[in-house]
Parts: structure tokens; sequence; C-alpha cells
């Protein structure tokens, strides 16, 4: 069982702040997640290999390749107002 002193201790470093009724709440809470993770401790995980997620992991996405762009023309060419070549916009001031 964890000690309140040592759920003081952790809330501190955590830069949290419990009021009293938290702190007794919290002091079985984070008892039983040590023990839990003491249980895991205790596991015989020899011959798994290690894995950075429990499912296999696939990348949907198509392969990153370069293309042609739009040419200055073409990207203007649907603008409300072009000038020499560039946007142009109302001026901001």
């Amino acid at each position: 069982m964890i000690s309140r002193q040592e759920v003081e201790h952790v809330a501190k470093l955590a830069r949290l702040h419990f009021d009293e009724e938290e702190l007794a709440r919290l002091q079985p809470e984070l008892g039983q997640i040590i023990d839990y993770v003491r249980q895991l401790a205790e596991l015989d995980l020899s011959g798994l290999e290690p894995t950075s997620h429990a499912v296999p992991l696939k990348n949907v996405l198509r392969p990153d390749e370069p293309v042609a762009g739009l040419s200055q023309a073409e990207a203007t060419s649907n603008g409300p107002d072009v000038e020499r070549g560039q946007f142009v916009v109302p001026r901001i001031g």
C-alpha cells in the first residue's frame, strides 16, 4: 500500500493540488495501480518479440511521388484580379 506522504509527493512532482478527500481517494487507487504494475513485472516475457503496438500497423497512404505543378498562368487564370502574374488584393492597414 502506498503511503499518504508518497501520494502527496507524487502530486507535488506532477504539480497537482488535491484536497483531503481527493488524497484519501487517490491513496488506494495508486496502490492498486502499483500492485498491477508489479503483477505485470512478474510475467515471463522471454521469447516474445518487442512491439511498439499491440496490432500490426499498415501505412494506407499512397507513395509520395513528385508531379508537375501548375504553371503561373494556370494558377492565376481563375483569379478575380490578376496583374503582372500576381493576384491583386486590397491593401491592409
